[in-house]
């Protein structure tokens, strides 16, 4: 045995990670206990589980999913033990039929002035790469609802704008409706001579009319988009191609209006 130390061994039989010591041409010298149980409840007993194994040829011919990653551990372990490399670093999957498993490799030199000696140990990091894809696949559900939110803000406020639209059109609508519809008549019934309770009446009836249309038209002429009442009637009756002439001979409406460059 290479370490006789008993406290050594000791030490080494204690720690989690899977440890073997390599000589100068790659061949284990010994393993702790970790690194055996490894090898037998796996069946490596004719491969990496044991001491007199040259672990470096077991990588150099690993082959299928894992040859690939074979030759890079092979690669690293000659480096450090050439002293071409401090250390070699791996984290790698190590998947079972029955479970998903992740191992981190660390190959480092034993210092000293005796024959070169290479420690290679395995730590099982399964818990911290599920955690990991725990992370990513909640990163990618969070993004994905950041990216839904997104969508729906801007059609809210596509809506919201169409909204806002509607309503100045429907505004819009009722103004014109109520001085080109409505108002005319009106003034026309305040003109005649009525008994003093029909005028009442129609006085009640303008008074109501300026209520619902003066907030109308604050609104209107704070987006600075108010006509007069005869632009309205006027707009109104050019947008049914009404003519100049026909449009003069309508009572109530200032001739001046007919030659108005809004309506020309």
């Amino acid at each position: 045995m290479e370490i006789k130390d008993s406290l050594a061994n000791i030490i080494l039989d204690a720690l989690s990670a899977h440890i073997a010591i390599l000589d100068g041409k790659g061949v284990i010298l010994q393993t702790n206990r970790a690194w055996q149980k490894f090898a037998d409840d796996n069946r490596f007993q004719n491969s990496a589980g044991g001491a007199s194994i040259n672990y470096l040829s077991v990588c150099d011919l690993a082959k299928g999913d894992n040859s690939q990653e074979g030759k890079t551990v092979a690669k690293g372990i000659r480096a450090v033990i050439n002293g071409e490399a401090n250390e070699f670093l791996l984290d790698y999957p190590c998947h079972s039929p029955t479970e998903k498993r992740w191992f981190y490799m660390r190959v480092t030199r034993i210092p000293g002035s005796g024959p070169m000696r290479a420690v290679v140990s395995h730590e099982n990091i399964t818990a911290l790469k599920l955690a990991e894809e725990a992370l990513k696949v909640h990163e990618q559900e969070l993004e994905l609802k950041t990216q839904h939110l997104e969508e729906v803000n801007t059609a809210l406020k596509v809506l919201l704008q169409q909204r806002d639209k509607d309503k100045a059109d429907l505004e819009g609508k009722v103004l014109n409706n109520i001085y080109v519809l409505i108002s005319p008549y009106v003034a026309k019934l305040k003109n005649k001579k009525l008994k003093s309770g029909d005028k009442a009446l129609i006085d009640i009836i303008d008074t109501h009319l300026q209520d619902i249309v003066s907030p109308l038209l604050q609104r209107l002429a704070n987006a600075k988009i108010i006509l007069t009442p005869q632009e309205i009637q006027v707009a109104t009756l050019v947008k049914e191609g009404k003519s100049s002439k026909e449009i003069a001979d309508i009572p109530k409406l200032h001739p001046s209006l007919f030659s108005h460059p809004k309506f020309l």
